[in-house]
C-alpha cells in the first residue's frame, strides 16, 4: 500500500465523500460499501512495516470519522451546508433531528451567536487586590516603665492603620477593541478615598495598539490620558503615555517615554524617561531563566534616585519554591529585602518578605495569590533595626506555615485529590465498560472471520481404536498454551521435543508422543497430527476438514 503522508491541516481540508470515493448523492448502501472496502484496504493489521502501519492507522481513522458523518442524515445534513466547522459548533446534541436544511442553517447561527458570546464572557478577565495594613510596632517599640501604666494589664496595642481594594474588569467589543474598567478605595488612619477609570485599547495593527484613559476620583481629580505601544524590530518595542491631571492645585500635567530591547534570549533592557510632578531617568536590566530571575535598576530623579539589586532563585520542584533578596540603597535609606515564595495549591500562591532599613525599621509582608486575585498583608514589626524584631519575621512566618501546611494544606489537599479522583473513577466507568465491551468484542469479530483460534490441543500418547482395549491414552489439554504461542495469526514449531515448550509436560516418559490439533482459521475447521520432534506450521490447506456434503 502507498499510503501518502497527509498531516491533519491537509486532511482538514479534505472532503469526506472525496475520502470514502462516493457522489455528494451516494445512498446509505453506497457508503457502506466504500466503507467496508477501505477499512479491508488500510486496517493496520495488515502491515508488519511500522510506518506502513502507522500511516494505515490514520487513514483507517480519518475513513472512520467520515462515514460516522455521512452515515448519519442529521450530521450529513450540517456537513453539506457548513462543512466540517458546522459541526465543530457546540449544541447540535438538542436539536430535533427532523429539520430543514433552512431551519438547520438558522440553528446553526443561532448555535454560533451563542459560542461568541460564551467566548466573549471567558475574556473578562477580572483582577483584584486587597491590601490591609497592621502596625504591630508596640511589639517591640515599648517602653517597659511607659507599658505597665497603660490600661489592660501590659497587652501591646495592634491596629490596621491602611487599607486598599482595588479591581479590574475587561470587556472585549470587538476583535480588536477592548474597554477596562477599574476603581480602587483606599483609607489610612481614617482617612481615604476612591477613583474609577474606564480605559479603551485598540489594536491598530499587528504592530502595536493604543488607548485612551478617563479617571475620576475625590483624590487627585478627574485625568485624560494617552498611551501607545509599538514593535520597532522583532526585539524592541517603545511605550509612550502622556497625561493631564485636574488636581485642586489645577492642571498637572505628564509624560513618560519607555523603550525595550531582548539583549539575548533570557535578557531585556529598559530605559526610561518620566517627566512631570516626579521626574526621573531610569534604566534597568531583568534576565530570567529557568532557574532564576536578577534584575538591576538605575533611577536619577527628583526628588529621588537609588541604586537597585535583586536575584530570585527558583527550586525545580512541585510546589514551585522561590527565595529572593535584594538591596535598595538611595537618598531615601537603604532596604534590604529577603523571601520566600510556594505553591500551596493548583491556584493558590504564599510568599513572605522580610524588609528592613533606615529610617523605616522591619516590616513583614504577607502575600497571598489566588487564581486572579491577591492579598496583601503589610505588618510594620518596628521603626529601629531590632535584632529581635528581624529574627520573630524571619522565625515566626516558618514555624507558622510549618504547622499549617502539615495539619490544614496537606489533608486538604490530599482529600481534593481523592475526591477528584473518585469522580473520574465514577465518571468514566461507564465509558470504560463500553470501550472494553466494544475491544472484545472487536477482538473476537477479528479472530473469527479472519484470525487462528486453537479450539483444541492434546499432547502425548494416543492408542487407535482396536487397541484401545488393551492401552489407555496418556494426553494432556494443551489448548491455552498453544493459542499463547499464536502470533499474526499463525503457529510455528520448530523441529524439536515439544516438551519443553511453555505449559508442557511428558505424560508418558520413554514412549513415542504426538500433537493433535483441532483448530479454526477464517471460519473453516483444520485439523493435523504431528510427531513429538516433527516442525509444525499453520494454518495449512491441507489441514483443512472438508464438510459433507
Amino acid at each position: 500500500m502507498a499510503a501518502p503522508e497527509d498531516e491533519d491541516f491537509e486532511f482538514n481540508n479534505q472532503d469526506y465523500y472525496s475520502l470514502l470515493n462516493v457522489r455528494k448523492e451516494a445512498t446509505l448502501e453506497e457508503l457502506k460499501a466504500s466503507y467496508r472496502r477501505l477499512c479491508m484496504l488500510y486496517h493496520p493489521d495488515k502491515h508488519r512495516d511500522p510506518e506502513l502501519k502507522r500511516q494505515a492507522e490514520q487513514l483507517f481513522n480519518r475513513v472512520h470519522q467520515a462515514y460516522e458523518v455521512l452515515s448519519d442524515a442529521h450530521s450529513r445534513a450540517i456537513y453539506d451546508l457548513f462543512g466540517k466547522k458546522g459541526l465543530e459548533v457546540e449544541g447540535w446534541e438538542v436539536v430535533e433531528r427532523r429539520r430543514t436544511p433552512a431551519e438547520i442553517r438558522e440553528e446553526y447561527e443561532r448555535l454560533q451567536r451563542e459560542r461568541e458570546e460564551r467566548r466573549l464572557q471567558q475574556r473578562t478577565n477580572p483582577k483584584g487586590t486587597i491590601s490591609v495594613g497592621v502596625d504591630a510596632t508596640d511589639l517591640f517599640d515599648r517602653y517597659d516603665e511607659d507599658f505597665d501604666e497603660l490600661p489592660g494589664g501590659g497587652f501591646p496595642h495592634i491596629e490596621i492603620n491602611k487599607m486598599h481594594i482595588s479591581q479590574s474588569i475587561e470587556a472585549p467589543l470587538t476583535n480588536n477593541d477592548t474597554a477596562m474598567l477599574s476603581g480602587s478605595l483606599s483609607t489610612h488612619n481614617g482617612s481615604g478615598g476612591g477613583n474609577i477609570n474606564v480605559t479603551v485599547r485598540r489594536v491598530l495593527s499587528a504592530k502595536g495598539w493604543g488607548e485612551v484613559e478617563f479617571g475620576a476620583g475625590d483624590i487627585l481629580g478627574p485625568l485624560i490620558g494617552l498611551k501607545m505601544f509599538r514593535n520597532i524590530t522583532p526585539r524592541c518595542f517603545l511605550t509612550a503615555q502622556c497625561g493631564l491631571q485636574f488636581s485642586p492645585r489645577g492642571p498637572r500635567p505628564s509624560c513618560s517615554l519607555m523603550t525595550a530591547r531582548h539583549l539575548d534570549q533570557n535578557t531585556m533592557g529598559y530605559l526610561q524617561w518620566r517627566w512631570g510632578p516626579t521626574s526621573a531617568m531610569t534604566s534597568s536590566l531583568v534576565r530570567d531563566t529557568k532557574s532564576s530571575h536578577f534584575t538591576l535598576a538605575l533611577q536619577l530623579g527628583v526628588p529621588h534616585s537609588y541604586l537597585m539589586m535583586s536575584y530570585q532563585y527558583k527550586f525545580q520542584d512541585e510546589d514551585q519554591t522561590k527565595v529572593k533578596g535584594s538591596l535598595k540603597t538611595g537618598w531615601f535609606g537603604t532596604v534590604v529585602e529577603y523571601g520566600a515564595e510556594r505553591k500551596i495549591s493548583r491556584h493558590s500562591v504564599l510568599s513572605a518578605t522580610v524588609s528592613m532599613g533606615v529610617p523605616q525599621g522591619v516590616t513583614l509582608k504577607l502575600r497571598l495569590a489566588r487564581a486572579s486575585q491577591t492579598y496583601l498583608f503589610p505588618i510594620h514589626l518596628t521603626d529601629q533595626l531590632l535584632p529581635s524584631a528581624v529574627f520573630y519575621a524571619t522565625v515566626g512566618p516558618l514555624v507558622v506555615y510549618m504547622a499549617i501546611h502539615r495539619l490544614i494544606i496537606v489533608p486538604y489537599t490530599q482529600a481534593q485529590k481523592e475526591q477528584e479522583l473518585e469522580l473520574q473513577r465514577k465518571s468514566s466507568a461507564t465509558d470504560i465498560a463500553k470501550k472494553k465491551q466494544e475491544a472484545e468484542s472487536a477482538v473476537s469479530t477479528r479472530l473469527q472471520k479472519c484470525g487462528l483460534i486453537i479450539l483444541n490441543a492434546w499432547y502425548g500418547k494416543f492408542v487407535s481404536e482396536t487397541s484401545q482395549k488393551q492401552e489407555k491414552a496418556r494426553v494432556i489439554d494443551v489448548t491455552v498454551p498453544l493459542q499463547c504461542l499464536v502470533k499474526d495469526s499463525k503457529l510455528i514449531l520448530t523441529e524439536a521435543s515439544k516438551v519443553g515448550l511453555p505449559g508442557f509436560y511428558d505424560p508418558c516418559v520413554g514412549e513415542d508422543k504426538s500433537l493433535k490439533l483441532l483448530y479454526q482459521f477464517r471460519g473453516v475447521m483444520h485439523q493435523v497430527i504431528s510427531a513429538d520432534d516433527e516442525a509444525l506450521r499453520i494454518p495449512k490447506q491441507s489441514h483443512r476438514i472438508e464438510s459433507e456434503s
